[in-house]
């Protein structure tokens, strides 16, 4: 039953699809992204279409601050470099990590996934999961711009709807 509900999230339609209107609370809101440098193509086509999407709903260039980690491992520790500042509002962590033929894999999955986690609930604030943990290069493609949209666009959708929560008390 899982399995079937898990093929439905990811081959019957675009995840990338969303209703948020642009609030002007956004142009307020400051956004802390840090994005891994490893599988580069990728990565840097989630952080175009996070950008992307955090513009058109509002928040200002200004208002952005990016962080580059060398990997996805370093990803909770650059998302609580950039928590610690008082002025940012929310994060996204964006990476990605390809299956490859030991369990490495699973170390850093289950370790970033923690990590990121842990930052949120420390300093009380939002920060999005956008990593990709796929079994091939061509699962995170289509993942980070392709048929199943742009998991860095759903990271930065994530962070405005729990910013919103949050304001909201």
């Amino acid at each position: 039953m899982v399995s079937f509900f898990k093929a439905m999230a990811t081959t019957l339609k675009n995840l990338s699809e969303t209703n948020l209107k642009e609030e002007k609370v956004f142009r307020k809101f400051s956004i802390g992204i840090v994005v891994s440098e490893w599988n580069s193509t990728i990565t840097e086509a989630l952080l175009e279409g996070a950008l992307e999407y955090l513009r058109s709903k509002g928040v200002k260039e200004k208002n952005i601050l990016l962080r580059r980690v060398p990997g996805s491992f370093e990803l909770p520790l650059g998302a609580q470099f950039l928590a610690a500042h008082k002025e940012v509002d929310g994060i996204l962590a964006l990476g990605c990590v390809i299956q490859g033929e030991t369990r490495h894999f699973d170390f850093i999955c289950d370790a970033v996934a923690h990590g990121i986690m842990d930052v949120g609930l420390t300093f009380n604030k939002p920060v999005a999961f956008g990593v990709l943990t796929t079994e091939n290069e061509a699962q995170a493609k289509a993942r980070a711009g392709g048929k199943h949209g742009n998991k860095g666009i759903e990271a930065a959708e994530t962070v405005l709807k729990m910013l919103l929560t949050k304001a909201a008390g």
